[in-house]
């Protein structure tokens, strides 16, 4: 068992770093700024920068005033988050791409091992009848030998759902 969860980790991790080598110049200035912008050195930066332009401008500091009326700021600050909320989406797209590409694996591999368990119960029960096997002749057995079919268990989620949706109208 060791064996086989060595090399999953092995490939997991071969394949991420494939993922990351692959990954465009601009995706990885749009996740540095972006966890820059999430870092609490981003909000200590802001604090002294934001903070030394609002004192240096209060009308009785004696010193030059560049913008008394803090229009100026009120602008670069705008334009910061346009920008920071920009690349942070950028970050979050290509994120949701990876959560989907792996949901996907994780969907193909449950399907292996329900095809995989379902044949296994098809050989057991067979076993058990050949064997007089008292349980072997539970109806419930039959039906956990079918092939479960993606698309009839998506299908029935989504009558599932609406009939929920159409009763909590009511």
């Amino acid at each position: 068992m060791a064996g086989v969860i060595d090399r999953n980790v092995a490939a997991l991790l071969k394949r991420r770093e494939e993922e990351k080598a692959a990954t465009s110049r601009e995706e990885r200035i749009a996740d540095a700024i972006s966890n820059f912008a999430g870092s609490m050195k981003f909000v200590y930066f802001h604090l002294v920068l934001y903070g030394a332009w609002i004192v240096v401008n209060l009308p009785w500091v004696p010193l030059p005033k560049f913008d008394p009326s803090y229009v100026v700021l009120a602008m670069v600050a705008s334009v910061e988050a346009i920008f920071i909320s920009t690349f942070v989406m950028i970050s979050q797209n290509r994120m949701a791409k990876v959560a989907d590409q792996r949901a996907d694996l994780d969907l193909q591999i449950s399907l292996l091992a329900e095809h995989e368990i379902t044949r296994l119960v098809t050989l057991v029960t067979d076993l058990a009848e050949r064997m007089n096997v008292p349980s072997a002749r539970d109806p419930e057995l039959r039906e956990l030998a079918q092939d479960v079919a993606p698309e009839r268990v998506l299908d029935r989620m989504e009558e599932t759902e609406r009939k929920i949706e159409h009763e909590q109208r009511r």
